[in-house]
């Protein structure tokens, strides 16, 4: 089918919060690169948002998937566990940076992962609240959408959120929220709304995601640890879309040495198979009883071996230090385009997460949602996947394979910069 009878089924038939406003239909994918149900070639700029860090169909991963395909598709490990499991969850100890002894439960997605970090924490403390942070990005279930620090689209539409969940500012200096301001905040929040002695844990993102690609000093994430410390609060870091791999470390907590009490993660872990994990010190994990964690898919023998597979993948093809690379190939473009481009801003990379802000106003900083939506219009009609994020609507971030060619990448730079030119007042 082409895209236009596949955008009349669409219309038809898919749930409207649930359709995508693109209309090309992917047909085939390569690393970088997708061709749609017309034959077109699209450059990839968004990876599943986050997902494909060692790109589409990654011939290990795909041999990994069809290898274990031959084998078990699925039992319900509670039920009728296999090795895929038990090894990823060796791996993940071993590579995690949480305090002390590592223990893992795999989960379909990072919202689950995110619950179920939530559960972790309530029955390792006896306490309720839960403390997460302004522009935060958790996911769509219901527990998630109420620890969310924005409300559109997300949580817009579906009633009141469950209920134990506060809220501090996120240090972003660039729009008027220093570190001490956050700081402060959230010992108001500690003396205010949330009482410690009742608050389970401090959940963050240590580069803000869908909130605009803003990573948190060494500093903040230090001074956040001691607060937990001091209170016996667990810190619960999400590394759905700032881990594996997208920072230049396998996780983005690791730039600044400070170890948290849990880690959750997914999106990049199966390069594009459903899986998710929380990893946490073990008397954290083991805190809660028999059967009170998992659910019927939740680590997945196809999954599992994907997730094996990625990991060789960042070994053999020294992922992480591609990642390091590639951030700063972004990073000299941005620059140059923060330069040459009023429109061009707050240019910003950790690795290879990579943003940059548009603006009307470079002095005010003042946010040009209008004109981010029409770069990634005008892009997509090049044949560019571009995405957009922040409180404010006008982050463009850039979530390409780590594993991009040169060449590809360079392309999909150019029609960046032509689209800026078309566009912007230079």
């Amino acid at each position: 089918m082409n895209n236009a009878q596949l955008n009349e089924l669409k219309t038809r038939y898919v749930a409207s919060g649930a359709a995508s406003p693109a209309t090309q239909f992917a047909e085939r994918a390569e690393n970088a690169l997708i061709w749609d149900a017309d034959g077109n070639r699209i450059i990839d700029f968004a990876g599943g948002i986050g997902v494909l860090n060692v790109g589409h169909r990654h011939p290990k991963v795909v041999q990994a998937v069809k290898d274990q395909l031959d084998k078990v598709m699925h039992t319900c490990q509670t039920v009728m566990p296999y090795e895929g499991y038990v090894k990823v969850a060796e791996k993940l100890s071993q590579l995690t940076p949480v305090r002390g002894h590592g223990k893992v439960m795999l989960a379909n997605s990072g919202a689950e992962a995110l619950e179920n970090a939530v559960k972790v924490a309530r029955a390792a403390t006896g306490r309720d609240n839960v403390i997460c942070f302004t522009g935060g990005y958790h996911g769509r279930t219901f527990m998630t959408m109420a620890m969310n620090g924005k409300v559109a689209p997300y949580a817009t539409d579906f009633g009141s959120m469950p209920g134990n969940v506060f809220r501090a500012p996120y240090p972003v200096p660039y729009h008027g929220v220093s570190e001490e301001d956050a700081l402060n905040g959230l010992k108001m929040t500690l003396k205010t709304d949330a009482n410690p002695r009742d608050t389970a844990a401090i959940v963050l993102e240590p580069v803000l995601g869908e909130g605009g690609f803003y990573a948190a000093s060494t500093s903040f994430l230090e001074a956040v640890r001691e607060i937990c410390d001091e209170h016996g609060i667990l810190l619960i870091v999400d590394e759905v879309q700032s881990g594996f791999g997208r920072t230049g470390k396998l996780f983005a907590i690791e730039h600044s040495g400070v170890e948290p009490d849990i880690i959750t993660m997914a999106k990049s872990m199966a390069d594009g198979m459903p899986i998710s994990a929380v990893v946490g010190t073990d008397k954290v994990m083991d805190a809660s009883g028999g059967n009170s964690l998992g659910g019927t898919y939740t680590g997945s023998p196809v999954s599992c071996a994907a997730t094996l597979a990625v990991l060789e993948v960042f070994e053999e093809e020294k992922i992480l230090e591609k990642s390091q690379a590639l951030g700063d190939k972004l990073g000299e473009r941005f620059a140059k385009w923060q330069q040459d481009f009023a429109c061009v801003d707050n240019v910003r990379h950790l690795g290879a997460m990579a943003a940059f802000d548009v603006v009307a106003d470079k002095a005010k900083h003042t946010p040009d949602a209008e004109l981010t939506g029409a770069l990634c219009k005008k892009a997509r009609e090049k044949g560019l996947i571009l995405l957009s994020c922040g409180l404010y609507g006008n982050t463009l971030r850039f979530l390409m394979p780590v594993t991009i060619e040169d060449e590809i990448l360079e392309e999909g730079l150019d029609i960046v910069e032509t689209c800026l030119k078309e566009l912007s007042h230079a």
